[in-house]
């Protein structure tokens, strides 16, 4: 694996045509070749030829039968010889539960009896995920009706997408539920360091619009400041200012998506008091202000297919 700080993380804007859900074959978009990690769930579905992922420290085969789980912010790549087939989703948590309030980081602390579909996310560095011919089979015809319906975004297509996506997991659980419960309890005893990083998400979370600090966050998690700084670095790869930042920015674009806030309010819900310096930071992140991005994905939404 590469350095932490050479790790790029990407939003759902940079690698799919919609910010809820998307699916779309391997000749769609230039496979990532690095490891790298982004902010939603991914899924890859392995057709044809054999490859290999690498998910955070472990390196497992990508068979033709083969699926690949990634949670948000997971370092992984998965390599694809010539002639591979295969097909990749991606979908943001708040598409798959709408009602599951859990930051990213905190996603790994879930109980899988609240929410058995991240299983497989999960565990993912510790098992296989490599389907017997007949339940690829499902496997196969699933993913064609979410290809067909997402090319298609009638109304009611998101409805069917999630319930479909849903079939999926849920057959993925059952066929590996005896390696999945063996993985849950082995897995089950929290650890200090990922309740301290829960409790770092969360104040974040409760207090993106005020100016914060590594000395607040650290006081919220019963930490010291230095302890919780080589903490982030350590499971993150950032800083806190870097993720801080980071979560400002998905923040802004949840809002400049989905809102009719001006920018200005926007930079104000997430915790600048100058509109200028947003913009700039914005654009260092997404490169373009915060105007511009909001009228070019609008655009795109807007253009048929």
């Amino acid at each position: 694996m590469s350095a932490s700080r050479d790790i790029k993380t990407y939003g759902m804007a940079e690698r799919a045509n919609h910010l809820d859900f998307d699916i779309r074959e391997q000749l769609v978009r230039p496979p990532l070749l690095r490891p790298h990690r982004h902010d939603y769930f991914q899924i890859q579905v392995s057709l044809q030829r054999d490859g290999e992922q690498t998910v955070g420290a472990s390196v497992r085969p990508f068979a033709r039968g083969t699926l690949s789980f990634v949670l948000p912010y997971r370092v992984h790549v998965v390599s694809h010889p010539e002639g591979s087939r295969y097909v990749i989703l991606n979908f943001s948590q708040a598409f798959l539960r709408p009602d599951l309030q859990a930051d990213p980081l905190d996603l790994e602390d879930v109980p899988l009896s609240l929410a058995p579909e991240l299983g497989p996310f999960l565990f993912q560095e510790y098992t296989d995920f490599a389907f017997g011919p007949e339940a690829f089979a499902e496997v196969e015809a699933l993913v064609q009706r979410m290809l067909r319906e997402n090319a298609q975004r009638r109304h009611g297509s998101l409805t069917l997408l999630r319930g479909l996506l849903l079939q999926l997991l849920g057959l993925t659980c059952q066929v590996f539920e005896a390696d999945l419960a063996r993985l849950a309890a082995q897995h089950a005893q929290k650890t200090s360091q990922r309740e301290a990083l829960q409790r770092v998400a969360r104040f974040i979370r409760e207090h993106l619009a005020e100016d914060l600090t590594l000395a607040d966050a650290a006081a919220a998690a019963f930490l010291s400041p230095n302890y919780l700084a080589n903490l982030l670095k350590k499971e993150t790869g950032k800083t806190f200012t870097e993720l801080l930042t980071e979560r400002r920015m998905e923040r802004a674009q949840e809002l400049l998506a989905h809102t009719s806030q001006r920018v200005m309010q926007v930079a104000h819900a997430v915790g600048f008091a100058d509109e200028s310096y947003f913009t700039r930071r914005f654009r260092q992140s997404m490169g373009l202000s915060p105007r511009a991005w909001r009228d070019q994905l609008r655009q795109r939404l807007q253009q048929p297919g």
